[in-house]
């Protein structure tokens, strides 16, 4: 296998880290989630809860385009008048194009899919659910009834769209930024891993 970078992006309810974690696991290459936020973590001084944190406290009011500006330097120090969300955001992408540079691996989220789209190893995925089966999945993690889910769905949809727009400035979702979109409501998990997996084998990655 040629060395390969899965920047996996995902609707909330699309099991982006169920597909992750098999794709990684039949690849033989390690999955990178939550564990961004550790390297992260170590590199800022910031808490990893903090940056975890960040998808919810974007407003998307402020376009400061950090990624594109910041991240392709070897870092980005806090200062005064830096807010300190920019600085977080500094050291999560900094970590993801770290982990690229040391081989094959998948990643989940984090606009991982922009920091690396210049990467000529970089194969970009996006994973979606049909609405009711992410209403589902709403209403059986944070124990709602079918009006408070709709309202949840539509709250971590605004967030993941405006905390994408406010480090990108790019739409997140877009068609047009990623080499493979999947409905894995159709196809389940497996189906979305075999679909990944079969790409790789016709793009000549494997």
């Amino acid at each position: 296998m040629k060395k390969t970078i899965i920047a996996i992006s995902r609707a909330y309810g699309a099991h982006g880290t169920a597909v992750g974690g098999k794709l990684a696991a039949r690849l033989g290459v390690p999955m990178f989630d939550k564990k961004i936020l550790d390297i992260a973590s170590e590199k800022s001084g910031l808490s990893s809860e903090y940056i975890g944190r960040l998808e919810e406290n974007i407003t998307g009011s402020f376009l400061f385009n950090l990624a594109a500006s910041s991240v392709n330097i070897h870092g980005f120090h806090h200062s005064y008048d830096v807010p300190m969300s920019y600085t977080a955001f500094s050291a999560q992408a900094n970590a993801i194009q770290e982990i690229a540079r040391k081989g094959s691996s998948v990643i989940i989220g984090r606009c991982s899919d922009y920091l690396l789209r210049d990467d000529p190893d970089c194969v970009k995925v996006f994973l979606y659910a049909e609405r009711e089966d992410r209403l589902s999945q709403c209403k059986a993690e944070y124990g709602l009834d079918d009006r408070a889910a709709e309202q949840q769905l539509r709250k971590l949809d605004r967030n993941r769209s405006n905390y994408y727009k406010n480090f990108t400035g790019e739409n997140w979702g877009t068609v047009f930024n990623h080499d493979l979109s999947i409905n894995v409501t159709k196809v389940g998990v497996d189906g979305a891993v075999e679909l990944i997996y079969q790409y790789l084998v016709s793009a000549g990655r494997i």
